[in-house]
């Protein structure tokens, strides 16, 4: 505050207040999980919000959503490499034996949870898209 950083003090103080809801919500503490997930969701309202805005052409608005994003992803786990995320993927195709993309739901329900917080769920879905399409 005392560095007159406005962004970063309204983002904070939303993102404390959502965990605030959550642990209402909850009636008890919020664990290390589900203040991630309390995270993440707030960093993907911010990517969908700057697609939106870029749609109908608001660079102001365009530009805070993303700062707020920055700030936020200073708070969540380092994100990983599409390399990394390919390796961990084709682990888990092995591991529940898909072989087309009639098993991209038994896929997606075992690899979400391993990635947790550390990969955007829509690139994971690509990727495993993909990967069982080449089957």
């Amino acid at each position: 505050m005392k560095a007159g950083e406005k962004i970063k003090v309204s983002t904070i103080r939303m993102i404390l207040s959502e965990i605030k809801n959550a642990e209402i919500a909850k009636r008890g503490e919020l664990d290390d999980d589900e203040l991630l997930s309390v995270l993440s969701r707030e960093a993907k309202k911010r990517k969908e919000a700057i697609e939106e805005f870029k749609k109908g052409n608001r660079q102001d608005l365009v530009d805070r959503e993303t700062e707020e994003l920055r700030i936020i992803q200073d708070y969540l786990p380092e994100q990983l490499s599409e390399d990394e995320l390919r390796g961990i993927i084709s682990e888990t195709i092995d591991e529940v034996g898909a072989s087309s993309t009639g098993d991209l739901g038994k896929v997606m329900g075992r690899v979400m949870p391993k990635l947790k917080g550390r990969a955007d769920g829509k690139l994971v879905n690509k990727i495993v898209r993909e990967t069982l399409e080449k089957l």
